[in-house]
């Protein structure tokens, strides 16, 4: 796991390139993001992150985003 935690500043591939910004959160349970259902559990977190550029948040798996 991607030693990441609220407030990191990180980056991630898209398939425009890489984008930055900022996590929000680290989801160990399922959630919700722009209406669409996240799992996520202890054994297998996600990274909210919110996008510096257009300021939409995405889930990551940890090991998909890197601290900058």
């Amino acid at each position: 796991m991607a030693d990441v935690k609220k407030g990191d500043h990180v980056e991630w591939n898209t398939p425009q390139g890489k984008t930055e910004g900022t996590v929000e959160e680290v989801a160990t349970e399922d959630t919700q993001i722009a209406g669409q259902k996240l799992k996520a559990s202890d054994d297998d977190p996600r990274v909210i992150v919110k996008s510096a550029k257009s300021g939409k948040k995405a889930g990551h798996k940890p090991g998909s985003v890197e601290k900058t």
